[in-house]
């Protein structure tokens, strides 16, 4: 079986995740859930960034130790994590003894093979985003990042030779389009921060406890990225010595889901350290845009903060899921706001899809006391019903290759306005009056079996809603080879009774 190895960032413990942060994780997991559907040996890893600065100053504030701050930050992460339904295998943190021990050994083996020395550094320094900036990379004499303000700060630091990748990077990613996506993040990446010359890397700091220490020298701790990127392979059992089983199985990871902040620590630094440990690099990386609210980046700063679980709480687990994967193309950023949620939930789910699977499997039990019919009376319309639903999963599939998740859905959801527009052709409620029985049969037929093919496809999606559709139909015709012939579902069979997916958003309530 061959394998799939994804990962998204992971997570920074500094408080609650957000709407936006929470895309990331459900837009791993449809992928995720769409190579396991087809067939993949799947692994999918996500978790939580623990140390630094900032954490331990949070911590202070809070009358708390940082690893009691972290603990229930994670936790609470976690927590949201599961609640949007995502199937991570693995919830890693960097606090994990695991994780640390092997920090250390890399650090020390880049060390010792000089890609890793001892000088002073002078910089200006952003607390929230732990980052060092030089002068011309300032916007408005603020962080680039954030846009707060920074700090001259000089300490002793152990640095990373990125200048000696500078070449292999720039060749690498000029030679590899494919590396990272979008075209526009590779480009944006080769010609600000590559070509103009990388600087050597801080990779160590003094001026706080809140790390990893660098057991050959303890006033030091690691500096955040060198700890935090590591994870990828930390988790699956890289050891510098003697790599496990499971690091040889998996890696080079097939793709990193990663916000477009963070390219730059992955597509630059993250290779150069994988060549200094003389590692294979990942396969892909993904810099996916941002989900916005009114337009606006959403952060607990700005005051305009959404939280998945209460949207979940709202509007269902799947709705939510379904407005972000749908509503945040592929390389630009999506916008959220209540009454978008709603006019998706209302227009899409609740009435293309929802509408169609109640309406059908209603007209069977009125006219087939729920017992699964056909029979052989067939007109032209149901070959052109039959092609758009055949054809849907070799489209679905091209997307999905393309990590084009917004437009999959819609090639899932063409079937059911296809079946929409199916049931105005055919009239069942005609053909049932004037007795039409068998012709009767064969539409009501192609309508759940045409449903049972979008389910399937819909899994990776909307799990639970592609579940509750398998149980109203009582099929167990639900894998990927499943949907290679039309026909599936049993003649025979009885159906359970209707239920609404989705009801509909009344706007005054």
């Amino acid at each position: 079986m061959e394998k799939y190895y994804i990962s998204t960032a992971i997570a920074y413990t500094s408080g609650k995740p957000h709407i936006g942060n929470t895309y990331e994780i459900i837009l791993a997991d449809a992928i995720a859930r769409f190579k396991r559907l087809q067939g993949y040996d799947v692994y999918f890893q996500t978790g939580t960034d623990e140390h630094g600065e900032k954490i331990e100053l949070k911590a202070k504030d809070q009358g708390k130790t940082p690893k009691e701050f972290v603990d229930e930050v994670a936790s609470e992460i976690k927590r949201i994590w599961d609640t949007m339904n995502t199937s991570y295998d693995r919830f890693v943190r960097t606090t994990d003894e695991i994780h640390e021990k092997q920090v250390q050994k890399i650090f020390k083996k880049m060390y010792d093979k000089g890609d890793i020395y001892l000088d002073e550094y002078k910089g200006l320094y952003c607390t929230p985003c732990e980052s060092f900036w030089t002068e011309s990379q300032l916007v408005d004499g603020k962080c680039p990042d954030c846009g707060r303000e920074v700090s001259e700060k000089s300490e002793q630091a152990y640095f990373f030779r990125l200048s000696k990748y500078q070449d292999r990077l720039e060749n690498f990613l000029t030679e590899n389009p494919n590396f990272l996506q979008p075209d526009s993040r590779r480009n944006e990446m080769l010609n600000n921060f590559i070509k103009p010359g990388l600087q050597d890397l801080c990779v160590s700091r003094t001026s706080f406890d809140w790390g990893i220490p660098v057991d050959f020298d303890p006033k030091h701790v690691v500096y955040v990225w060198l700890d935090a990127l590591t994870n990828y392979i930390t988790n699956i059992g890289y050891d510098v010595d003697n790599p496990s089983e499971e690091f040889k199985k998996y890696w080079p990871a097939d793709l990193h889901l990663i916000g477009k902040d963070i390219v730059r620590f992955h597509s630059i630094y993250w290779p150069a350290f994988l060549w200094s440990l003389d590692i294979e690099l990942p396969k892909q990386i993904f810099g996916h845009p941002w989900l916005l609210t009114n337009n606006d980046k959403i952060g607990k700063s700005r005051g305009n903060a959404i939280y998945a679980d209460d949207l979940a709480e709202q509007y269902g687990v799947d709705a939510v899921r379904y407005y972000v994967l749908h509503e945040i193309p592929f390389a630009n950023d999506g916008n959220l706001t209540y009454d978008l949620l709603e006019e998706r939930y209302n227009s899409d789910l609740a009435n293309i899809l929802g509408n169609l699977v109640n309406r059908t499997i209603s007209m069977n039990k009125k006219y087939f006391d729920n017992i699964v019919s056909n029979s052989d009376i067939t007109d032209t319309v149901d070959e052109d019903l039959i092609n758009t639903v055949m054809s849907a999963k070799g489209k679905v599939e091209k997307c999905m290759d393309d990590l084009r998740v917004a437009d999959a859905i819609d090639e899932v959801f063409n079937i059911f306005k296809r079946c929409n527009k199916y049931i105005d052709e055919t009239t069942p409620w005609i053909l049932a009056k004037e007795e039409n029985k068998d012709r009767l049969k064969k539409v009501i037929y192609n309508l759940l079996e045409s449903i049972r093919i979008g389910a399937v496809l819909l899994h990776s999606f909307l799990p639970a809603t592609s579940g509750e559709i398998f149980r109203q139909l009582n099929t167990t015709e639900t894998s990927y080879d499943s949907i290679n012939e039309f026909g599936k579902l049993k003649v025979g069979d009885t159906l359970n009774d209707p239920k609404p997916l989705f009801i509909r958003i009344e706007k005054e309530k």
